[in-house]
């Protein structure tokens, strides 16, 4: 009830038997899955000592609004969600000893919870900062109407019937397609699910040849995925790069027109023209590059990898000093940064922490905006990793509660 969520900011209330969740990380790629909208609170306990009368906390990046409570003090309150928390801890809240940190996170829609770098996330005095990422105890208070699994877009052929039928009496040259974000909590299940929407949709308009182009997810900082611990989004853009052996189909690359801290990037123009170029070359048979680097093969040499690759138009490139966004690990699948260097066409690896390297990853994050090699045209390689080391959303699928 109401007068039990309200002690849930002070330091009297017992969570011991609260859930933990992994702070920074959105909700949505956590326990919460599955468009979770409403209002969650978070608290984190912390021991301090010799504090000083200006201290910051610093939460990063919340989705959408925040109340931000210590020791059952109201110290900052946002409603945005590109804008970083950083609150200044008035004299005489904290003290020595164990102290409570207690947020209360408010999602409207999309994606919610804390989201962007663990650096990010720390309490800081005088010469000492105290690192706050990690696990935080987290207890749901309210649920949205429509929230999730509860609402009726969620339902199965609904906003197909209401929205994409109408239009099949209509002659149409093709499709361009922007989705993804909502998918990449069950990446592996897109490897199905984006072939059998195109199918599906050449069915319906009754033309099996129908071209469909579509961009890969840019780069965004959904959950601090990585190749070490997993990103569902990298999962997510493999399988739509695997939806390119479906005839007829061209992807746009946006590694480089994404922003860490921001879903809906501003840069559309470009987006535009590398769908615009697809189009050219493919249905209208225009005589152009339209598309960047894929991985073709590799081979190892000692300590060494060498990567070659189609669609390398009149040559591979990189627009910065340093061609970066590569990783290599050996057998105990743990990957490190690795120094890659262009040579006759192709890419050489490699990595001091890596002595027998098997295995390659480019771009493999959900903020890959530092993978930055290129054709001379100008359009980005195609993330991608040579393993097949197991996915973590190879077994998620899609559900619905009624």
């Amino acid at each position: 009830d109401a007068s039990a969520v309200i002690a849930w900011k002070t330091p009297a209330f017992d969570a011991g038997k609260w859930p933990t969740m992994h702070i920074p990380g959105r909700w949505d790629d956590q326990q919460l899955g599955g468009y979770f909208d409403g209002i969650v609170w978070f608290r984190k306990e912390i021991n301090l000592k010799n504090i000083t009368d200006t201290v910051l906390l610093s939460l990063g990046m919340i989705d959408d609004n925040d109340e931000t409570y210590v020791n059952g003090t109201l110290i900052g309150a946002t409603n945005s969600y590109t804008q970083k928390r950083i609150y200044k801890i008035p004299p005489g809240i904290l003290h020595e000893g164990k102290n409570l940190i207690a947020v209360k996170v408010e999602d409207t829609g999309g994606g919610g919870g804390f989201y962007g770098e663990s650096k990010d996330v720390y309490l800081s005095f005088q010469n000492t900062t105290i690192d706050l990422s990690g696990p935080w105890a987290f207890q749901v208070a309210s649920v949205s109407p429509g929230s999730g699994n509860f609402g009726p877009n969620s339902y199965p052929s609904l906003l197909f019937n209401a929205m994409i039928a109408p239009l099949t009496p209509f002659a149409i040259k093709g499709v361009i397609w922007y989705q993804g974000e909502n998918n990449a909590s069950r990446a592996f299940q897109y490897r199905k699910a984006m072939p059998l929407l195109i199918y599906d949709w050449r069915n319906h308009w009754k033309e099996k040849d129908l071209p469909f182009y579509y961009v890969q997810l840019a780069s965004f900082n959904a959950s601090n995925g990585n190749s070490n611990q997993g990103s569902s989004w990298a999962e997510l853009r493999e399988a739509q790069t695997l939806t390119l052996t479906v005839p007829h189909t061209g992807m746009a690359v946006a590694t480089d027109l994404g922003e860490s801290h921001d879903i809906h990037p501003k840069n559309k123009q470009d987006v535009g023209k590398r769908l615009a170029a697809l189009a050219l070359k493919n249905t209208y048979k225009r005589p152009i590059v339209a598309s960047g680097p894929a991985y073709r093969s590799m081979s190892i040499n000692d300590n060494k990898i060498t990567l070659l690759f189609t669609g390398t138009g009149s040559g591979l490139q990189t627009k910065a000093a340093q061609l970066t966004g590569f990783e290599i690990a050996g057998d105990d699948k743990k990957f490190y940064t690795a120094t890659a260097t262009l040579k006759d066409n192709k890419v050489e690896v490699e990595a001091p922490g890596v002595p027998h390297p098997v295995a390659v990853r480019y771009g493999w994050s959900d903020d890959n905006i530092n993978a930055n090699l290129y054709n001379k045209e100008g359009f980005p390689a195609i993330p991608f990793r040579t393993d097949h080391w197991p996915e973590i959303t190879h077994d998620i699928k899609y559900h619905i509660d009624f």
